[in-house]
C-alpha cells in the first residue's frame, strides 16, 4: 500500500478517559482513497498505537477485499422440502378459509 493511497485524519475520541481524551487528538481514521475502504482505532491512550492498529486493521479489510469470491453452485430443493413447505401453505390458507364471515353464501358479508 502506499502512502499516498491513504489518508489519516486524527480527531479526539468518544467516551471516559479524562483530561487527555478530553485535550489530545489520539483516535485515528485510516481512508484508502482508491476503494474507499476505512478503518479506525480509538482503544489505546497514543496516537501511535491507534495509527499502527488502525493500519493493521486497514491491511487486513484490504487483503479479504482482494480475496476471490466463492463461486456459487446452485442447487435445486429436495422434493420433501418442496412438499413441507406446499402441505403448510394449504394448512394456513384452509386456517384463513375458516375465519371468514359466511351470510347469504358470500365472503365477508359485504354483499
Amino acid at each position: 500500500m502506499k502512502p499516498e493511497e491513504v489518508k489519516i485524519y486524527f480527531y479526539r475520541s468518544r467516551g471516559p478517559g479524562g483530561q487527555r481524551k478530553n485535550r489530545k487528538e489520539t483516535a485515528v481514521k485510516i481512508l484508502h482513497v482508491p476503494t474507499g475502504v476505512t478503518a479506525r482505532a480509538t482503544e489505546h491512550r497514543f496516537q501511535h498505537q491507534n495509527r499502527q492498529l488502525a493500519m493493521e486493521r486497514l491491511e487486513e479489510k484490504l487483503r479479504v477485499l482482494r480475496e476471490p469470491q466463492k463461486k456459487r453452485i446452485a442447487t435445486r430443493k429436495p422434493r420433501y422440502a418442496r412438499e413441507k413447505e406446499l402441505t403448510a401453505k394449504k394448512k394456513r390458507s384452509e386456517k384463513k378459509w375458516m375465519r371468514r364471515n359466511v351470510i347469504n353464501g358470500y365472503g365477508n358479508g359485504d354483499a
